[in-house]
């Protein structure tokens, strides 16, 4: 999990780092490639993720028969979430 976890991590924070980029430099190709390789892959990472130990955060998520589940995992933050892997 926690392999899977950093990896999303190191994926979003690429996401992020080239949307900046390209806020400037919008015609950039490659960049532009880039990032939709790389959202590609934060996206399937991301489901794999959700799919094995539930949503990570309210607002990327879909509800599942209009329950609430993201709310009843431990917080990524919280001691009880680190026991449970």
């Amino acid at each position: 999990m926690e392999n899977l976890l950093e990896e999303l991590t190191q994926l979003d924070f690429a996401a992020v780092d080239l949307a900046l980029y390209l806020n400037t430099h919008p015609n950039d190709e490659n960049a532009i490639s880039l990032y939709n390789s790389i959202i590609t892959k934060a996206d399937s990472c991301r489901t794999k993720y959700e799919k094995n130990f539930g949503p990570l955060c309210s607002f990327r998520s879909f509800s599942r028969n209009n329950n609430w589940t993201w709310i009843k995992n431990p917080w990524p933050w919280s001691t009880d979430f680190y026991s449970k892997l």
